[in-house]
């Protein structure tokens, strides 16, 4: 159950949701000019873009990679381009303006919305996708009945510390 809360909000598991809403918020029928006034609005308010920017990947996302491509592919086949066609022009500006790359959220969300997905379910389809994953962790801890650690080992600071009294803090 933890691992399915870590999932809940804008930036992690929420974040295809959050890319939908801002698509949404811009309409279907949103020009080029409309999508950068939204985009270049929330970089001066400091806002993020959800869907950009990896944690681990410091160029783009290997499966961002392959989602546009499928998101290009359905929207064609439904006749509904306009989504990705949006998430293009929002994909450049920000790639332009912040240097960052798209991650697998980002297109997951308008071929989820293509394929006829609510919005509500894009983070428990987020979440099925790792079960497989967290069982066998599960399984693996089960078999040598012991929990499994990270390899690294905290050693504190590698320089003195001075205690402060609560009073000095």
């Amino acid at each position: 159950m933890a691992a399915l809360g870590t999932l809940k909000g804008p930036l992690h598991g929420g974040a295809n949701a959050e890319v939908m809403k801002m698509l949404l918020e811009l309409g279907e029928t949103a020009s080029a000019e409309r999508v950068e006034e939204l985009v270049r609005g929330k970089l001066a308010r400091k806002e993020k873009i959800p869907g950009f920017g990896h944690r681990v990947y410091k160029t783009e996302d290997p499966r961002a990679t392959h989602l546009r491509q499928l998101s290009r592919e359905l929207g064609v086949r439904a006749g509904r381009t306009a989504w990705f066609e949006m998430s293009q022009r929002i994909e450049a500006l920000v790639k332009s303006e912040k240097k960052l790359d798209a991650n697998v959220d980002f297109y997951s969300a308008s071929m989820y919305y293509t394929l006829g997905i609510p919005i509500d379910l894009y983070t428990p389809i987020f979440a099925v996708s790792r079960m497989s994953g967290w069982t066998a962790h599960i399984l693996e801890q089960y078999a040598n009945n012991r929990l499994i650690r990270p390899r690294a080992d905290y050693v504190g600071p590698t320089y003195p510390q001075r205690f402060v009294p609560l009073e000095g803090r």
